[in-house]
């Protein structure tokens, strides 16, 4: 395992997807929640490739900050563009060690942000219209 997480990775990648997932694990004894930090990058030949897989206690931009790091230490000098969620300081965090990157919210959360200035009246609507364009 240790031999694939610190594998040398491609200088580029046109996309890149970063995630974190919350799971419930047994340690010692007791049940506790842990974030895993997925990213799959997709190459230059168009194949996606699972990149790295990070644990954490929490999620949080200062410890994304500390996976690109680690990326950049693997060799990837370019991401044109990261689909990430809504956490607060991310961008920051991709801004610092990848400047030129285009941040893109994904798309759960491009909803969620349309859907604030939506009166409830007119979210059924909005969100069935939403969903006919993304589907088709």
């Amino acid at each position: 395992m240790n031999e694939w997480r610190n594998r040398p990775l491609d200088p580029v990648y046109p996309f890149v997807f970063l995630d974190c997932m919350h799971y419930k694990v047994c340690e010692n004894g007791s049940v506790e929640s842990r974030a895993i930090y997925n990213i799959m990058g997709i190459n230059m030949q168009g194949k996606k490739d699972l990149i790295g897989i990070y644990l954490s206690e929490n999620e949080g931009a200062k410890f994304w900050l500390s996976v690109l790091t680690d990326l950049r230490q693997r060799g990837v000098e370019d991401i044109l563009i990261a689909c990430i969620d809504g956490l607060k300081g991310f961008p920051e965090a991709i801004a610092a060690v990848f400047p030129q990157t285009r941040v893109q919210l994904c798309i759960v959360h491009q909803i969620r942000t349309s859907l604030r200035y939506v009166p409830d009246k007119d979210r059924k609507a909005v969100v069935a219209d939403l969903k006919a364009r993304l589907q088709g």
